[in-house]
């Protein structure tokens, strides 16, 4: 069974939608990354969403994890109403990936609580449950299907998105809104660099000067449905047929948050969403890596794609240099970009092709396996390709070796 991705709903540093995400990953474009200071003095360099750009979401916890997710989903509404309107509200599921708990409320909570020896008077416990990032998606557009969220670190939306379309495919649904949303909170960016995993600079992928990543706000949703959108919603120009063709998992639980370094959890990964597609490695065009910057990071990745793929053969790129490192929401964000690349590239010859440039500082680690790095020196134009874009590939590896790859063709 096929199934089918809509436009997605976007908001990140990089844009407020998908075209102006498009925008800035394929010119490389890094203006929305700022240095901030978090609350314990120490300073970052974050991709962080402004506050001026948000809107009341209207939710019974109105913050901003809640803001950026209710204006992506703001983007996709038409989409959910036509389902809705098709299938019934029953048969809508809703599948998230996050990882914040409801940080600016619990934060400032337990703050009063600390000092004062009781919480807020608007304080509930229900702030910090994993299940609100879906429970807001299934109040706001009055879906009643099954409302899960998915937090298994950077691999959080995938893992949403999978389920999804399992869901689907098991019958249980006949529609999933997927996506995922994530902020890079004082309490995250502490924490990471507490784990000596917060790079300096703005992060600089495969670089032999590598040394961390840059952590960032972000939010993508999809409508996925097991008939094209346009058939759903007839007045969708924006329809465009993109699948989601496979996916793969894998959990080597290495370690609570070091990747294996031989990469083969993520091999196992990648291998698995090329046979669940049925397609074979020549055939895909593009691969968005994880590629966070981090040391170990890089060299397993490169490890598990040149495993498969071979060296120098398939373009790839990382965008997290521009949108950041959206955490929980990382999966979606990079599967939507993937879905552009698609939708932009159609009937393309690889002459006239764009593809998102990885930004950095072109110094490879000679230590790594070469990859044929989309960048401004080179447009992927390296090594072995497909005539036409038909089929991308999404890498999400997180914490615990919980590792997935999404696979989206046209």
């Amino acid at each position: 069974m096929e199934l089918y991705l809509s436009k997605p709903g976007v908001m990140s540093c990089a844009g407020n939608n998908i075209d102006e995400v498009w925008k800035a990953v394929t010119s490389g474009n890094q203006s929305g990354i700022k240095k901030v200071t978090a609350c314990n003095g120490e300073e970052f360099f974050a991709a962080r969403v402004s506050d001026s750009v948000l809107q009341p979401s209207g939710a019974r916890y109105d913050m901003k994890v809640v803001r950026i997710e209710n204006q992506a989903l703001n983007q996709i509404a038409d989409k959910v109403e036509a389902v809705k309107a098709r299938y019934g509200a029953d048969r809508i599921a809703v599948c998230v990936g996050s990882c914040d708990n409801g940080t600016e409320f619990s934060v400032a909570g337990h703050r009063k609580f600390f000092s004062e020896g009781e919480f807020p008077a608007d304080y509930s416990l229900e702030i910090q449950g994993a299940d609100y990032a879906a429970t807001f998606v299934a109040e706001k557009f009055g879906v009643k299907g099954p409302a899960n969220t998915f937090s298994t670190a950077c691999s959080s939306s995938a893992g949403a998105i999978i389920k999804g379309a399992e869901l689907i495919l098991g019958g249980v649904a006949d529609a999933a809104i997927v996506g995922g949303i994530d902020i890079a909170s004082d309490t995250t960016l502490v924490g990471f660099s507490a784990l000596e995993a917060v790079s300096s600079e703005i992060t600089n992928p495969l670089s032999k000067n590598r040394h961390g990543i840059t952590l960032g706000d972000g939010a993508a949703f999809f409508v996925l449905t097991r008939e094209p959108l346009q058939e759903v919603v007839s007045t969708d120009s924006s329809a465009s047929c993109v699948k989601l063709i496979g996916w793969g998992e894998s959990s080597d639980a290495y370690h609570m948050t070091s990747p294996d370094p031989s990469g083969a959890g993520a091999e196992k990964a990648i291998r698995r969403a090329i046979e669940c597609a049925g397609i074979k490695p020549e055939d895909a065009g593009y691969i968005n890596l994880h590629g966070t910057g981090t040391k170990l990071n890089d060299s397993m990745e490169s490890k598990a794609v040149a495993a498969i793929f071979g060296e120098n053969t398939v373009p790839v790129s990382t965008t997290k240099a521009v949108t950041g490192h959206t955490l929980g929401a990382a999966a979606a964000l990079e599967a939507a970009i993937c879905w552009k690349a698609l939708v932009e590239n159609n009937g393309k010859n690889i002459d006239n092709r764009t593809l998102p440039l990885q930004v950095w500082d072109g110094e490879k680690d000679e230590e790594l396996p070469s990859l044929n790095v989309v960048d401004k020196n080179n447009n992927g134009q390296n090594g072995r390709q497909t005539s036409e874009l038909k089929v991308c590939l999404s890498n999400s590896f997180a914490f615990g070796g919980a590792n997935a790859c999404l696979a989206l063709g046209l």
